[in-house]
């Protein structure tokens, strides 16, 4: 009697622990980075502590709500190399992200997300709480990490659903628009602002909320689902798929010239797009060649590679 009771409180046991598992964890699976390199000084306690708020923030927040198994997390890194530090504690860094989701049916993951702030300013004393207010600007850093945990989890959705991130992108929109009103002074609104850059926060949101850019965001679903997801079953169906959509990525750039959302993605794909042309026919390794050459001239050394 005894073993049975204490087989069905174990059995009951390992029940919660799959349930807890499956309904309360979050997002993000994000190795977080903090770079003090170029600061001058041996204590580094104000770094390291940062280094773990920031994870702890990423990781435990539940951002959407989505269910997420933990299998399901959207695996990303983000690094902040610290530049300066003034006595007032007004941090100014340079953010760097990438963010990746597994392609079906193999151990490949690809890069959704490769993008640099560098403009990532914001006022920091150790041991400050982060906290973000959806309805509420509380301050720079909490609505930075916001900004771009809603980055990426919008880009990850659109990669499985036509326009599937449009709620995470108008919450990045909210994001920018209430740092826009609020009383930041002129260098910690710097990449919030309005035409203040072509490649800001504000233009890159502005670039996927923008109808302009519906085909390019519905050319990312196909891209991931019925090109990259479907090579485990046929390689050249998958590889058509991708190759026909190039074409709108060419349309979206010369209506709109050197657009952060199509900089963003070529910065995330154009590596896999050599390793996936470099097996194309003739034809298509021609016609991708010349359509990246058009969109992205600055990177010929890595296209040229598509012709080897």
């Amino acid at each position: 009697m005894a073993i049975k009771s204490y087989t069905i409180r174990l059995f009951i046991l390992l029940v919660i622990i799959c349930v807890t598992n499956i309904c309360i964890a979050q997002e993000l699976r994000c190795n977080v980075t903090v770079n003090s390199d170029q600061i001058q000084g041996t204590n580094k306690s104000v770094f390291n502590t940062l280094e773990q708020t920031l994870s702890e923030y990423i990781n435990s927040t539940t951002w959407t709500d989505l269910t997420f198994a933990d299998t399901e997390r959207i695996e990303c890194n983000m690094m902040l190399i610290v530049k300066a530090v003034s006595p007032e504690g007004l941090f100014t860094c340079e953010w760097q992200i990438q963010s990746r989701r597994p392609v079906y049916q193999t151990t490949y993951s690809t890069p959704v997300l490769n993008l640099k702030d560098d403009h990532f300013i914001f006022t920091y004393q150790e041991f400050d709480r982060i906290e973000f207010q959806p309805n509420q600007f509380t301050n720079n850093l909490s609505a930075l990490i916001a900004y771009y945990c809603y980055l990426i989890i919008g880009l990850d959705m659109d990669t499985y659903s036509r326009l599937g991130g449009t709620p995470y992108f108008q919450i990045c929109e909210n994001i920018v628009q209430s740092a826009q009103s609020s009383s930041l002074d002129k260098t910690e609104l710097t990449g919030w602002k309005a035409f203040e850059s072509n490649r800001n926060r504000y233009a890159l949101i502005n670039n996927l909320m923008d109808e302009t850019f519906r085909k390019y965001r519905e050319y990312v679903y196909e891209y991931h689902r019925l090109g990259l997801d479907e090579m485990a079953d046929n390689v050249a169906n998958g590889r058509v798929r991708i190759a026909s959509g190039i074409g709108i990525l060419r349309e979206v750039n010369r209506a709109r010239p050197a657009t952060y959302a199509i900089n963003t993605f070529i910065n995330a794909k154009a590596d896999e797009l050599v390793n996936i042309f470099q097996k194309g026919t003739s034809e298509e390794k021609k016609t991708v060649y010349e359509l990246l050459m058009d969109i992205d001239p600055t990177r010929q050394a890595t296209y040229d590679k598509i012709n080897q």
